[in-house]
Protein backbone atom coordinates (compact mmCIF):
# COMPACT_ATOMS: atom_id res chain seq x y z
CA UNK A 1 0.00 0.00 0.00
CA UNK A 2 1.56 3.52 -0.89
CA UNK A 3 0.73 6.09 1.49
CA UNK A 4 1.16 9.73 1.31
CA UNK A 5 1.10 12.59 3.88
CA UNK A 6 -0.80 15.33 4.31
CA UNK A 7 -1.77 17.66 7.39
CA UNK A 8 -2.88 21.31 5.52
CA UNK A 9 -7.01 19.65 5.41
CA UNK A 10 -9.65 22.31 4.73
CA UNK A 11 -13.31 22.16 6.33
CA UNK A 12 -12.93 17.82 6.63
CA UNK A 13 -13.66 17.44 3.31
CA UNK A 14 -10.57 18.67 1.00
CA UNK A 15 -6.83 17.80 1.64
CA UNK A 16 -3.42 20.25 0.32
CA UNK A 17 -0.85 18.10 -0.37
CA UNK A 18 2.51 20.26 -0.54
CA UNK A 19 4.95 20.20 -3.37
CA UNK A 20 6.55 17.30 -2.81
CA UNK A 21 4.09 15.13 -1.98
CA UNK A 22 2.26 16.10 -5.30
CA UNK A 23 5.33 15.23 -7.20
CA UNK A 24 5.67 12.05 -5.83
CA UNK A 25 1.92 11.67 -6.49
CA UNK A 26 1.57 12.62 -9.99
CA UNK A 27 5.25 12.53 -11.60
CA UNK A 28 6.81 9.02 -9.22
CA UNK A 29 3.59 6.91 -8.96
CA UNK A 30 1.94 8.59 -12.13
CA UNK A 31 -0.96 8.92 -10.33
CA UNK A 32 -4.36 10.67 -12.35
CA UNK A 33 -7.10 12.58 -11.75
CA UNK A 34 -9.85 10.49 -10.21
CA UNK A 35 -7.71 7.71 -8.49
CA UNK A 36 -8.07 6.99 -5.05
CA UNK A 37 -5.01 7.47 -2.44
CA UNK A 38 -4.82 6.87 0.91
CA UNK A 39 -2.36 9.60 3.13
CA UNK A 40 -1.90 10.10 6.62
CA UNK A 41 -2.22 13.74 8.68
CA UNK A 42 0.58 12.74 11.03
CA UNK A 43 -1.84 13.43 13.89
CA UNK A 44 -3.66 9.76 14.32
CA UNK A 45 -5.88 9.81 11.44
CA UNK A 46 -5.74 7.92 7.70
CA UNK A 47 -7.72 9.08 4.94
CA UNK A 48 -8.83 7.59 1.44
CA UNK A 49 -9.69 10.06 -1.41
CA UNK A 50 -9.68 10.95 -4.90
CA UNK A 51 -7.52 12.86 -6.73
CA UNK A 52 -9.31 16.16 -7.67
CA UNK A 53 -7.20 18.66 -9.10
CA UNK A 54 -3.68 17.65 -9.91
CA UNK A 55 -1.63 21.05 -10.93
CA UNK A 56 2.14 20.77 -10.90
CA UNK A 57 2.94 22.31 -7.53
CA UNK A 58 -0.34 21.30 -5.78
CA UNK A 59 -2.55 18.47 -5.56
CA UNK A 60 -5.88 18.81 -4.19
CA UNK A 61 -7.46 15.05 -2.80
CA UNK A 62 -11.60 15.03 -2.32
CA UNK A 63 -11.67 13.11 1.13
CA UNK A 64 -14.07 9.78 0.70
CA UNK A 65 -13.44 8.50 4.53
CA UNK A 66 -11.54 9.06 7.66
CA UNK A 67 -10.25 6.52 9.81
CA UNK A 68 -8.42 6.89 13.51
CA UNK A 69 -4.99 5.06 13.43
CA UNK A 70 -4.66 2.04 15.05
CA UNK A 71 -1.03 3.13 16.49
CA UNK A 72 -2.12 4.96 19.69
CA UNK A 73 -0.27 4.54 22.71
CA UNK A 74 -1.59 4.85 26.28
CA UNK A 75 2.31 6.00 27.79
CA UNK A 76 4.53 8.18 25.62
CA UNK A 77 8.33 7.81 25.32
CA UNK A 78 10.66 10.30 24.91
CA UNK A 79 14.04 9.64 23.82
CA UNK A 80 16.89 12.06 24.61
CA UNK A 81 20.00 11.07 22.36
CA UNK A 82 23.51 11.99 21.80
CA UNK A 83 24.14 12.85 18.44
CA UNK A 84 26.32 11.06 16.85
CA UNK A 85 29.53 11.99 15.22
CA UNK A 86 28.47 9.44 12.37
CA UNK A 87 25.14 10.81 11.19
CA UNK A 88 24.18 7.89 9.48
CA UNK A 89 24.07 5.73 12.49
CA UNK A 90 21.88 8.65 14.20
CA UNK A 91 19.69 8.72 11.11
CA UNK A 92 19.37 4.65 11.56
CA UNK A 93 18.64 5.46 15.33
CA UNK A 94 15.75 7.93 14.01
CA UNK A 95 14.25 5.79 11.48
CA UNK A 96 13.98 2.77 13.52
CA UNK A 97 13.04 4.34 16.48
CA UNK A 98 9.70 5.84 14.82
CA UNK A 99 8.92 2.54 13.09
CA UNK A 100 9.21 0.68 16.45
CA UNK A 101 6.75 4.22 18.06
CA UNK A 102 8.72 6.91 19.97
CA UNK A 103 6.57 9.87 20.67
CA UNK A 104 9.64 12.86 21.21
CA UNK A 105 13.22 12.63 20.06
CA UNK A 106 15.82 15.35 20.95
CA UNK A 107 19.48 14.97 19.64
CA UNK A 108 21.57 16.01 22.52
CA UNK A 109 25.08 17.70 22.94
CA UNK A 110 26.93 15.88 25.81
CA UNK A 111 30.84 16.69 27.24
CA UNK A 112 32.06 14.03 25.25
CA UNK A 113 29.54 14.84 21.71
CA UNK A 114 32.01 15.04 18.56
CA UNK A 115 29.35 16.59 16.25
CA UNK A 116 27.53 20.00 16.91
CA UNK A 117 25.38 20.17 13.99
CA UNK A 118 22.58 18.43 12.20
CA UNK A 119 20.35 18.77 9.57
CA UNK A 120 17.07 18.57 11.18
CA UNK A 121 14.71 18.54 7.92
CA UNK A 122 16.81 15.37 6.72
CA UNK A 123 15.60 13.94 10.01
CA UNK A 124 12.44 15.21 9.19
CA UNK A 125 12.43 13.43 5.73
CA UNK A 126 13.46 10.15 7.36
CA UNK A 127 10.72 10.32 10.09
CA UNK A 128 7.85 11.08 7.73
CA UNK A 129 8.95 8.10 5.64
CA UNK A 130 9.60 5.70 8.00
CA UNK A 131 6.11 6.29 9.03
CA UNK A 132 4.34 6.34 5.37
CA UNK A 133 6.02 2.82 5.28
CA UNK A 134 4.86 1.36 8.67
CA UNK A 135 1.27 2.56 8.65
CA UNK A 136 2.03 5.09 11.46
CA UNK A 137 -0.63 7.81 11.48
CA UNK A 138 0.69 9.52 14.23
CA UNK A 139 4.18 11.12 13.65
CA UNK A 140 6.79 12.20 16.41
CA UNK A 141 8.07 15.26 17.42
CA UNK A 142 11.85 15.87 16.54
CA UNK A 143 13.21 18.84 18.91
CA UNK A 144 16.12 21.11 18.34
CA UNK A 145 20.12 19.91 19.23
CA UNK A 146 19.62 20.64 23.06
CA UNK A 147 22.20 20.84 25.59
CA UNK A 148 22.40 18.35 28.60
CA UNK A 149 22.46 20.61 30.87
CA UNK A 150 19.49 22.49 29.59
CA UNK A 151 17.30 19.31 28.90
CA UNK A 152 17.99 18.31 32.61
CA UNK A 153 17.07 21.03 33.97
CA UNK A 154 13.94 21.32 31.39
CA UNK A 155 13.02 17.98 32.21
CA UNK A 156 12.73 18.27 35.77
CA UNK A 157 9.71 20.31 36.25
CA UNK A 158 7.77 17.84 33.93
CA UNK A 159 5.28 15.49 36.49
CA UNK A 160 4.16 11.90 36.05
CA UNK A 161 6.93 10.90 34.62
CA UNK A 162 9.54 8.10 34.87
CA UNK A 163 12.71 9.09 34.06
CA UNK A 164 16.07 7.05 33.08
CA UNK A 165 19.83 7.21 32.48
CA UNK A 166 21.47 4.13 31.29
CA UNK A 167 25.47 4.36 31.10
CA UNK A 168 28.54 2.00 31.58
CA UNK A 169 30.30 3.62 34.54
CA UNK A 170 28.64 0.60 37.04
CA UNK A 171 28.34 -2.60 35.62
CA UNK A 172 25.66 -4.09 38.14
CA UNK A 173 22.85 -2.04 37.49
CA UNK A 174 19.09 -2.94 37.48
CA UNK A 175 17.63 -3.57 33.98
CA UNK A 176 15.54 -1.13 32.41
CA UNK A 177 12.86 -3.67 32.07
CA UNK A 178 12.72 -4.17 35.81
CA UNK A 179 12.23 -0.26 36.60
CA UNK A 180 10.35 1.13 33.74
CA UNK A 181 6.38 1.01 34.94
CA UNK A 182 4.00 -0.25 32.64
CA UNK A 183 1.50 2.87 31.29
CA UNK A 184 3.79 4.90 32.41
CA UNK A 185 5.04 8.16 30.08
CA UNK A 186 8.90 7.54 30.44
CA UNK A 187 12.05 9.66 29.27
CA UNK A 188 15.55 7.51 28.57
CA UNK A 189 18.45 9.14 28.52
CA UNK A 190 21.27 7.69 25.71
CA UNK A 191 24.70 8.74 25.91
CA UNK A 192 27.84 9.63 23.19
CA UNK A 193 30.56 7.33 22.39
CA UNK A 194 32.02 7.56 25.35
CA UNK A 195 29.52 7.74 27.83
CA UNK A 196 27.96 10.59 29.86
CA UNK A 197 30.83 11.88 31.81
CA UNK A 198 30.44 11.10 35.87
CA UNK A 199 29.33 14.76 36.29
CA UNK A 200 26.17 14.65 33.91
CA UNK A 201 25.26 11.17 35.78
CA UNK A 202 25.43 12.91 38.67
CA UNK A 203 23.15 15.77 37.80
CA UNK A 204 20.57 13.48 36.27
CA UNK A 205 20.65 11.81 39.08
CA UNK A 206 20.22 14.85 40.90
CA UNK A 207 16.93 15.60 38.80
CA UNK A 208 14.68 12.75 39.34
CA UNK A 209 16.29 9.80 36.54
CA UNK A 210 16.94 6.23 37.86
CA UNK A 211 20.22 4.76 36.65
CA UNK A 212 20.05 1.93 34.56
CA UNK A 213 21.51 -0.56 32.66
CA UNK A 214 20.39 -2.26 29.15
CA UNK A 215 22.21 -5.75 29.81
CA UNK A 216 25.80 -7.46 30.20
CA UNK A 217 27.23 -6.40 26.89
CA UNK A 218 28.50 -2.60 26.28
CA UNK A 219 26.44 -1.47 22.95
CA UNK A 220 26.52 1.42 20.92
CA UNK A 221 24.91 4.52 21.09
CA UNK A 222 22.19 3.78 18.67
CA UNK A 223 21.96 0.27 19.50
CA UNK A 224 21.45 1.34 23.21
CA UNK A 225 18.89 3.66 22.35
CA UNK A 226 16.44 0.96 20.52
CA UNK A 227 17.04 -1.30 23.01
CA UNK A 228 15.98 1.18 25.01
CA UNK A 229 12.84 2.34 22.89
CA UNK A 230 12.14 -1.48 22.30
CA UNK A 231 12.47 -2.49 26.24
CA UNK A 232 9.61 0.04 27.05
CA UNK A 233 7.60 -1.05 24.37
CA UNK A 234 7.78 -4.85 25.36
CA UNK A 235 7.44 -3.58 29.39
CA UNK A 236 3.98 -1.94 27.60
CA UNK A 237 2.90 -4.74 25.34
Amino acid sequence: MIIFFCNDIRNGELAYFSEAETKHCAQVLRKKLGDTIQFIDGAGSWYEGQIQELAKRQAIVKITAKHEGTDHQYFRLHMAVALLKNMDRFEWFIEKATEIGVDEITPLLTENTERSKLRPERLEKIILSAAKQCLRTRLPKLNELTDFEDFIKKNATIENEARFIPHCHKTDLAHLKNNCPAGANVTVLIGPEGDFSEAEVSLALKNGFHEVGLGANRLRTETAAITACHTVHLVNS
